[in-house]
């Protein structure tokens, strides 16, 4: 016979306990300056009663200290034979403004499990540190007159002040910051690996460059020609920019994700960045230009009979030349005209335009000759900037021929037979082949393999596999950020002495040869930023950095040179900082080996699904790079990742300063104590679940605390060691269900059975056993580490709790001896019954017998069938 589900006592507690988990006025407490001693006195312990309210205050301040002064989370040496845990959180950025009750919940859920996996007896590296680059540190400093520098350092400190009251187990001996000095040398470093193994290189891209801001904007920032910030005018510019080939490990990047224990969500976004195509590249010859070329890449090779005309992005270097002197004059209009748009701009408009170039392409099986026309929704940044149009199977394609009245020609029919409806607009469909040749009456997957074979054979195209994946642009035009560690000779006028010359003159003129770069000495490291009194971005697209003469200038061995002005973008002190945290005092390498092999890769990684794209692609390239270097043994750096569900302001809004909904940390710790909030936020929902803050919530929070303390006071003042049946029971079930419950990272029920066991302590009134108490504070400890820690002191043990063992279940004491069930008659409740676990299906039908409303249900009627699943339901089917 099966043993009744685990818990069903305890689930149905645990769901009157919710219920019943209603606001009320909370007690307004105030922090005490004077922190207690660190473990009670007996006497003190004795005199506990159960209206003592918990003083939070006084106990989270000198728990605090005590962890501080004996470096409790101190990452420790590993042990051979020992198993290890990671748990990072994605670093935060110091922002003026602090945090808010929404940035510790990712904090604290990682904190939970580090304690946790501490009790089970894992090594635990649990670091934190800041990404302290970035343009919003630099725009603050801008408009308060400051340097970045101090800024972030003062942002710093009052983030590590919040962090520190919240009671997270980090070792702070491992804290880093981006902006450390240390720190940027390995930053460039590392970039130096890349440029050396031809990974990072310079290229012309081209940008939106807004000259009113000074720097270069994402596509998402420029609306409509002008920025989104100021409404300025955008220019689209090629500028010279460094680029990380991140292309080059397309393939790697996807393939990496096989086996990651991710979010189905987050793999698919990351998939979908990377874009991986397998289709067919196309060479289309120009009418009248037998050494030009447009290459296109589409993975409907099926359709190339019906190709009716060929479309460049105003960008393709081809426009010119392809275009017919009637026609020059409104093709460059027009291209001019759409320079201004951001690529987001142009492929987000309904309405796409376009101008014929007075050129045509020749197919390049028929000989046929199609328009060339340039369109806005062609990008010169994505695939080849050309496409080729087939309208009749392309809605975007019919669009503009619709528009500009171009050729519909239809090649691929459905696949059942049946015509479709021209009427409908064009078909996208697989189907079957028509009105192409050789290939009619394939289907479109055998004539897509055709295709790539006729085209093989004739030399103008064949299968290939893409990416949507574009290039890394790495360069900013900024002052705060890492510099990169590269610098160009100076050439001056022929005939001129370079040592009676000085470039950083006015009126000296002279040439930086940006097409010979030279890396930095690796001895050399770190390039520190220059100190600039004036560092606002300008009008010049080489950033403020070239205003720097003194910094940018050096000569070397008789010889000038001038060091590189673009920075390194937020992204780069991002892309590693795990693997700094492994061994952050190493002097000698960004990490060692030994530290690599101790602790990578990292076991659990927390933060936000915003950053699942971007953050992650690039740190995964960094790593792989790495690990093909041979500096890292493990080929990808997060095993697995959790994201939590943002917590909203108590509007149901994103928490923000303009909508006056942004609750401050500081007050809910000064008012019901750290533990309260840690607690609260576990307890809200499910850990990744989006959730409306409520400040008056937290006080049942504090009506929970205050009865652990209580209790376990109540234990400390009795020191019974004798446990009544259903205590032991309900301890057993409480430890393997808060257990399960951590092991899942489901917070909120494991608070639930602690809250259903604390009850059924308070109703003992004087009798709580000892065990049931220690075992109550080991359980609570993880989530509300101060109370966890003065309850174990209550009890009379020494020092912290951090490293005891975690509570160990008997799985017999977890099975209910009786269950409750429902029963039901034809399908619908009728009654429950209280029956043995084990109950035979006789035993069940007599007991629902003896129940009213069942009997008067069956009685009179033949029973035709009996559905009995024990410990779950009684069904009777009676006509």
């Amino acid at each position: 016979m099966k043993p009744a589900p685990l818990g069903t006592g305890i689930v149905l507690s645990m769901l009157r306990v919710t219920a019943a988990f209603a606001p009320r006025t909370f007690v307004r407490y105030v922090r005490s300056p004077n922190a207690v001693t660190l473990r009670m006195s007996a006497t003190e312990a004795v005199q506990a009663t159960a209206s003592t309210q918990y003083p939070f205050a006084e106990v989270e301040t000198k728990w605090q200290a005590y962890w501080d002064e004996n470096q409790t989370f101190k990452t420790p040496e590993r042990s051979p034979g020992k198993e290890k845990k990671f748990v990072l959180d994605m670093f935060p950025y110091p922002s003026g403004a602090g945090l808010h009750v929404g940035h510790p919940e990712g904090y604290t859920a990682s904190d939970v499990m580090s304690r946790y996996w501490r009790m089970k007896g894992y090594d635990v590296l649990h670091p934190i540190g800041w990404d302290s680059f970035g343009l919003p540190a630099e725009q603050f400093a801008i408009q308060t007159g400051t340097q970045p520098a101090e800024t972030t350092k003062k942002n710093i400190a009052n983030f590590k002040r919040q962090l520190k009251m919240l009671g997270f187990s980090y070792d702070w001996d491992k804290e880093i910051a981006t902006t450390d000095v240390e720190y940027v040398k390995w930053t460039q470093w590392i970039f130096l690996q890349l440029f050396t193994k031809g990974l990072a290189q310079q290229s012309s891209v081209s940008v939106n460059w807004c000259p009113a801001l000074g720097t270069v904007l994402a596509n998402e920032e420029v609306i409509n020609g002008l920025s989104e910030r100021g409404d300025h005018p955008v220019e689209r510019l090629p500028l010279r920019q460094w680029v990380l080939k991140i292309t080059d490990y397309a393939d790697r990047l996807e393939a990496g994700l096989d086996g990651l224990d991710w979010p189905q969500g987050t793999l698919v976004a990351q998939q979908q960045w990377i874009g991986k195509s397998e289709g067919c590249s196309i060479d289309f010859g120009v009418d009248g230009m037998e050494d030009k070329t447009i290459t296109v890449f589409t993975t409907r090779a099926d359709t190339l009979m019906g190709v009716t005309y060929v479309t460049l992005a105003p960008e393709h270097p081809l426009v010119s030349t392809v275009s017919s002197e009637e026609q020059k004059d409104a093709v460059e209009e027009y291209v001019k005209a759409t320079s201004s748009r951001s690529d987001l701009d142009r492929t987000s408009s309904k309405d796409k335009t376009g101008v014929f170039t007075g050129g045509y392409a020749v197919h390049p099986i028929t000989g046929e000759k199609v328009p060339i026309w340039v369109g806005d929704y062609v990008l010169g940044s994505y695939g080849t900037g050309a496409v080729m149009a087939v309208p009749a199977h392309d809605s975007r394609d019919l669009e503009f021929a619709t528009k500009y009245g171009l050729d519909v020609k239809w090649v691929v029919d459905p696949s059942d037979g049946s015509e479709w409806d021209k009427e409908e607009g064009a078909f996208t469909e697989l189907g079957a082949i028509i009105n192409s040749g050789e290939f009619n009456g394939l289907s479109s997957l055998d004539a897509k393999s055709k295709v790539a074979e006729k085209l093989a054979d004739l030399e103008v195209g064949g299968k290939k596999i893409t990416y949507k994946l574009r290039d890394w642009v790495f360069s900013r035009q900024r002052y705060w950020g890492e510099p990169i560690p590269i610098y160009f000779p100076v050439d001056f006028a022929e005939g001129v002495d370079p040592s009676s010359v000085d470039p950083k003159d006015d009126g000296c003129e002279h040439t930086i040869r940006f097409d010979n770069p030279i890396p930095v000495d690796e001895a050399d490291l770190p390039l520190e930023l220059p100190e600039m009194e004036d560092f606002k971005p300008g009008s010049d697209p080489a950033g403020c950095l070239a205003r720097a003469k003194d910094w940018r200038y050096f000569q070397k061995d008789g010889k000038w040179f001038a060091r590189e002005t673009n920075t390194m973008p937020q992204w780069a002190g991002s892309c590693w900082y795990y693997l700094r945290y492994t061994d952050n005092k190493n002097d000698e390498e960004a990490f060692g080996k030994k530290a690599d092999a101790d602790w990578m890769p990292v076991d659990l990684y927390v933060g936000g699904a915003e950053h699942a794209v971007l953050h992650l692609l690039y740190a995964r390239f960094w790593h792989q790079v790495l690990f093909d270097l041979g500096y890292t043994k493990h080929p990808e750096p997060f095993q697995k990742l959790v994201h939590q569900g943002m917590i909203l302001g108590s509007d149901g809004e994103k928490m923000s300063k303009s909508r006056g909904n942004v609750v401050n940390p500081d007050d809910i710790v000064q008012e019901q104590g750290a533990d309260a909030l840690r607690m609260y936020e576990m307890f809200m929902g499910p850990l990744e679940a989006v959730k409306p803050w409520q400040t008056s919530q937290v006080s049942g929070i504090v009506r929970f605390m205050n009865k652990v303390y209580n209790a376990v006071s109540t234990a400390a003042k009795g020191n019974i060691e004798e446990m009544d049946d259903e205590t032991k029971k309900l301890m057993h079930k409480t430890m393997k269900k808060v257990t399960e419950d951590v092991d899942d990272m489901s917070f909120n029920t494991a608070i639930s059975a602690l809250m259903v066991f604390t009850n059924h302590l308070q109703s003992l009134k004087q009798n709580v056993p000892r065990e049931a108490a220690e075992k109550l504070a080991l359980m609570v400890s993880p989530f509300g580490p101060h109370l966890g820690e003065e309850c174990w002191s209550l009890l009379g043990h020494e020092g912290s709790l951090a490293y005891e063992p975690w509570v160990e279940f008997e799985e017999d004491l977890c099975v209910d001896d009786t269950v409750k069930i429902g029963v039901q008659v034809n399908g619908k409740v009728r009654g429950e019954i209280e029956i043995a676990a084990d109950a035979e299906e006789a035993n069940a039908m007599a007991a629902a017998m003896e129940q009213g409303k069942v009997k008067a249900q069956v009685e009179g009627k033949d029973i035709k069938k009996i559905i009995y699943v024990p410990g779950r339901i009684l069904n009777i089917i009676a006509k």
